[in-house]
């Protein structure tokens, strides 16, 4: 008899495997067929165009005649190219700028929201800065800058007596261009780290509490070192937004004065559809990827990006 029930109970389980092979007999195909736009997207809008770049790299290449292949000679000249290192300088003093003043007020901002407010609209008026575009963006804070009829000079000249001329001088150029750039990514970093301060248990904040800590020792001591991996994550991807500065520039200063906020895609710019020497432009963008990779891992090493201290 219990010989007679186990065949049956055999029976059954191949009975249902046959029919859940049958059932999952096209998923491979079907797989294939929904994750082939992405593929045909990475492959055409990414991969193809760094393949080519790379080899651009090595040439000389002025659009209306084939490339030649010149081999290192595009980074010798690169080596010794004194306009890409003041680009460099500048893309670094801007990058500077933008990053630790950007996360500082994303962080308090995040953590203000969590603590102090739950609503969705004021959450979303923070985000609504990212959602502009960037050259909507410079557009109106160049109007709001402007020397002469600018809202903030007007309020500037009531208090002071004295006007700025935010984008027309050396000292200020950069600056302004970081302001831009931290009232645009605001919102969407401070979100992230928003979403980041919801998973801290909140019998962490309690037992602090109970200890006699402030709210400012809470904040530094656990705030702080429970968001790590969301700050690094925020913080790479404010360095390479930052590194990838054009339309905010191309826009309000247009590198100058005197190539004051001249940053290395301006430069990148001018060398490619300015000068039509392509070649020697993917030479430098070239350049720039590799510095992103580097400070990229460099900064999830030093970080500890896969770590926290919940751990």
């Amino acid at each position: 008899m219990a010989q007679v029930i186990e065949q049956g109970r055999g029976r059954a389980r191949g009975s249902t495997s046959g029919r859940a092979s049958a059932a999952h007999r096209h998923d491979g195909r079907l797989a294939l067929i929904l994750i082939t736009p992405a593929v045909v997207g990475f492959l055409v809008f990414f991969a193809y165009p760094t393949v080519r770049g790379i080899y651009l790299s090595f040439t000389d290449f002025h659009v209306l005649t084939p490339p030649k292949w010149v081999g290192l000679a595009n980074f010798r000249e690169l080596v010794g190219d004194d306009v890409f290192w003041h680009s460099l300088r500048v893309t670094l003093y801007f990058v500077l700028l933008s990053v630790v003043v950007g996360v500082l007020v994303s962080l308090v901002t995040a953590v203000v929201l969590h603590r102090l407010t739950r609503s969705t609209v004021i959450r979303a008026l923070i985000l609504l800065p990212f959602l502009i575009s960037g050259v909507v963006a410079a557009l109106v804070w160049s109007w709001m800058l402007d020397p002469q009829l600018g809202i903030v000079n007007v309020v500037l000249n009531k208090l002071t007596g004295h006007t700025v001329m935010f984008f027309g001088t050396s000292s200020w150029a950069v600056p302004s261009l970081a302001l831009i750039s931290v009232w645009k990514s605001m919102g969407y970093n401070a979100v992230l780290i928003f979403a980041g301060l919801q998973t801290i248990p909140a019998t962490v904040y309690e037992a602090g509490r109970i200890d006699g800590a402030s709210e400012f020792q809470m904040f530094r001591r656990l705030t702080v070192p429970l968001l790590r991996p969301i700050l690094v994550m925020v913080v790479i991807l404010s360095v390479i937004s930052s590194f990838q500065v054009f339309d905010i520039v191309q826009v309000t200063t247009k590198g100058g004065p005197a190539d004051a906020s001249n940053v290395l895609q301006m430069y990148i710019y001018d060398k490619a559809f300015s000068q039509f020497d392509f070649g020697y432009a993917a030479t430098m963008s070239l350049a720039l990827f590799v510095m992103l990779i580097a400070i990229t891992f460099t900064q999830m090493r030093l970080a500890r990006a896969n770590e926290s201290d919940l751990n």
